[in-house]
C-alpha cells in the first residue's frame, strides 16, 4: 500500500505525561522522513501542534484542516504547507479523509475518540478503503483495544473488522503494519445469523 498522506488524529492538549509529546514529535518527524505528508486538525496547540511542527522541521508536507469556529480556540497554524478552513466539523472530517490514504491516532480526548471511531466505521462499511492505526503510547489505547475485543466476543463486531484495526506502541510499527493491511470483507450480519 502506497501512503502519500496520513491523517493524524491527536489531542489539542499535550497530556500530563511527557512521553505523549515525545511520541507526537517522533510521529511528525517519522512521516516526513518517510516522504509521507501529514493531514491534521490545523491547530497550533497540544499534540496536534507538535506533530505539525516536527513534520515541517523535518522537511515534510503538512496540510491543516480546521473549521472556522475553532480557529480562535485551537489557533490555526499558518506556518505549514497549506491550511484549509471549513464551515463545520463534518466538512473538516470529510476533507481530512479525502486527503488521506490512512489514519493514525495518538492519545487525545473525546474529539480524537470520535474521529478515530468514525474512520473505523467507514472502513467497516466500505465508505473508504483505508487503514486505521492506534499508536498505543504508554498503553493509552489499551482500553479501546479491549473494548473492541469485547465487542467481538459479545457478537457486535466481526473478527476481520477488529483485525483490520492496527494497535502498536509506536507510529513506526503502525506504518510498517499498514504495508500488509487487508480491508475487511464487506457485509452486515442479519438477525438470522444470531443464535439466541
Amino acid at each position: 500500500m502506497e501512503l502519500r498522506r496520513v491523517c493524524v488524529f491527536c489531542g489539542s492538549n499535550p497530556g500530563t505525561d511527557p512521553t505523549y509529546v515525545t511520541a507526537a514529535d517522533a510521529t511528525g518527524r517519522l512521516l516526513a522522513e518517510r516522504g509521507i505528508g501529514v493531514v491534521y486538525g490545523g491547530g497550533t496547540v497540544g499534540l496536534m501542534g507538535r506533530v505539525a511542527t516536527a513534520a515541517m522541521a523535518a522537511g515534510g508536507e503538512v496540510i491543516g484542516v480546521i473549521p472556522d469556529f475553532l480557529d480562535k480556540v485551537e489557533i490555526a497554524k499558518r506556518d505549514i504547507t497549506s491550511l484549509e478552513v471549513t464551515g463545520s466539523m463534518h466538512e473538516r472530517k470529510a476533507r481530512m479523509a479525502e486527503l488521506s490514504d490512512a489514519f493514525v491516532a495518538l492519545p487525545g480526548g473525546i474529539g480524537t475518540f470520535e474521529e478515530v471511531f468514525e474512520t473505523m466505521t467507514w472502513t467497516q462499511l466500505g465508505v473508504h478503503d483505508k487503514p486505521v492505526g492506534l499508536v498505543d503510547v504508554n498503553g493509552f489505547w489499551a482500553p479501546a483495544a479491549a473494548l473492541l475485543d469485547r465487542a467481538v466476543a459479545d457478537g457486535f463486531l466481526a473478527l476481520d473488522v477488529r483485525a483490520s484495526i492496527i494497535v502498536a506502541p509506536t507510529a513506526a510499527e503502525v506504518l510498517d503494519r499498514f504495508s500488509s493491511w487487508a480491508r475487511p470483507r464487506l457485509g452486515k450480519w442479519t438477525e438470522s445469523d444470531v443464535t439466541l
